[in-house]
């Protein structure tokens, strides 16, 4: 679908997210798409379960290893397919994540997949969507059973709202932070942290939105073994170009800097509703985050306070070592910023 310019009306590719003129959040011709766990709308009708089958597209109506009744698909990525299912048990509800059948073969990836299930057990907590467990069929099709989380992703928030109040910043950077940190204690890095990796939730009840971090699946150890080095491509740049840091953008060894980084960035992009950096095209826009220093947010939006401008620069600095040393410890500077 063809991207659009709100600002500028420039035309862009399906692929585009930002302009590279202005920064400005692009725009499709359709409604914002969903991420692969967010779901708007009635689940309709279950139909009779089906044994599983090879058909790893179009699952809906089967049965996996005779535990999740897939209701339906919800997304697909470049390595799996994510459907909404129930245990058949218990009727809760979940995410399933399958490995796609280009890659269900690929040693690599494979083992990739199995890393990430190994995190995210160790990763349960509020505001990140762990994996559950990891299993495999006798027919050889891989998947990792995750919490259905329900909600909004923040990419397609930022859209509807354009620029986010500064209270609601805060909150849902504070609560990405923690989530963050506890991946950080265990050393992992995320490494691509990004609008469309975090969904905004409500809270059962009272209604009250809150922020989970999804999608681990680029997730590296800081002290990672020379085999893991090979799994997770060493020297390859993994991520998403608009939220990168400078240190991951050189391919460089990551540690959790660098997700302070892409989350100062984020936050700059939720309060602006444009990016930092300006470029004619995509690699002038990398360039400029390696050598120009960020567009001060108070340029893009008046009433954001000098204090909170600073903390921005700070968390964007291009040297890790300038940055706050912790995703609370930037947390907690935004919010003292904007009390």
């Amino acid at each position: 679908m063809p991207m659009r310019c709100p600002t500028c009306g420039s035309q862009y590719g399906d692929d585009a997210r930002f302009c590279t003129k202005d920064g400005t959040k692009l725009a499709a011709s359709g409604e914002p798409s969903a991420r692969a766990t967010a779901v708007r709308g009635e689940e309709g009708p279950s139909a009779s379960p089906k044994p599983a089958a090879t058909s790893h597209a179009n699952m809906a109506g089967q049965v996996l290893d005779r535990r999740y009744a897939i209701v339906k698909k919800v997304g697909e990525g470049g390595m799996s397919y994510v459907y909404m299912a129930r245990d058949v048990s218990t009727n809760e509800r979940y995410a399933i994540k399958i490995l796609s059948p280009a890659l269900s073969k690929d040693e690599n990836a494979m083992a990739r997949l199995r890393r990430e299930a190994a995190l995210g057990i160790r990763l349960a907590h509020p505001n990140v969507c762990h994996i559950v467990r990891m299993g495999e069929t006798e027919d050889g099709l891989c998947y990792v059973v995750m919490p259905f989380v329900e909600g909004e992703i923040l990419s397609d928030r930022n859209y509807r709202v354009g620029k986010t109040t500064l209270q609601d910043t805060a909150k849902f950077i504070s609560e990405i932070a923690d989530g963050l940190h506890v991946a950080h204690q265990l050393g992992i890095v995320h490494r691509d942290l990004k609008p469309e990796n975090i969904m905004i939730c409500k809270r059962q009840g009272t209604g009250e939105e809150y922020a989970v971090v999804m999608d681990f699946g680029l997730a590296k150890e800081r002290k990672a073994s020379g085999e893991l080095q090979k799994l997770t491509a060493t020297g390859i740049i993994l991520g998403t170009p608009e939220f990168m840091s400078p240190e991951q953008l050189r391919g460089k060894p990551l540690d959790p800097r660098t997700d302070i980084y892409s989350l100062a960035l984020m936050t700059y992009e939720m309060l602006t509703s444009k990016l930092p950096f300006e470029g004619s095209n995509q690699q002038a826009m990398m360039i400029a985050r390696l050598r120009s220093d960020p567009i001060p947010a108070r340029n893009r939006r008046p009433d954001i306070p000098e204090s909170v401008d600073r903390v921005l620069l700070k968390g964007m600095a291009r040297e890790a070592g300038d940055r706050y040393a912790s995703a609370p410890e930037f947390a907690a500077a935004l919010r003292a910023a904007i009390a």
